[in-house]
């Protein structure tokens, strides 16, 4: 399986600790060289960033279309790391594109990318009993890596892994 990914969903599981949910689930994640660049300019902030990159399963690929790299910045308003991110999955015919923002979500799936989120990664975590809960790992989310989840999503998210339940 070829995966792709964009910086957040690297970046903020490794501020909660759960990069390892990558591996797990993916064997190995590709990142072109922006996101690579986006990832060291967080890991100042956070040395958990720097040892995810450090992982032998993460790899940086380049890119080879830069001219569409650069029509996705211009004509879609994404990021640098995005655009690669898009470009690069699209150059591997990757099986899975990793990213959050809903602009390169969109963009990407309508290049025909499947996509998948931190939220989504969660909810593959928990269906494989990774983890026991994505409650906690989504209050950490929010609390640690500042990560934006709307109301209705989180509710969602429980609803789906069944912990919506009142405590007793």
């Amino acid at each position: 399986m070829i995966v792709v990914s964009d910086t957040s969903p690297i970046s903020n599981l490794a501020i909660v600790g759960q990069i390892a949910l990558l591996e797990a689930i993916f064997q190995q994640v590709i990142v072109p060289e922006m996101v690579h660049q986006e990832l060291l300019a967080g890991a100042s902030q956070h040395s958990e960033i720097l040892a995810a990159l450090n992982e032998p399963w993460i790899k940086v690929a380049q890119v080879q279309n830069l001219a569409f790299v650069d029509k996705l910045r211009a004509e879609r308003d994404l990021d640098p790391g995005e655009a690669e991110a898009i470009a690069l999955a699209l150059e591997l015919k990757a099986n899975r594109l990793l990213v959050d923002e809903r602009l390169g979500r969109v963009e990407a799936q309508h290049l025909g990318l499947r996509v998948t989120g931190i939220l989504g990664i969660l909810l593959v975590a928990k269906q494989q009993k990774l983890i026991s809960a994505v409650r906690p790992l989504m209050d950490d989310l929010i609390t640690q890596a500042g990560f934006y989840i709307r109301d209705s999503l989180y509710a969602e998210m429980l609803n789906q892994t069944g912990e919506n339940m009142p405590a007793q």
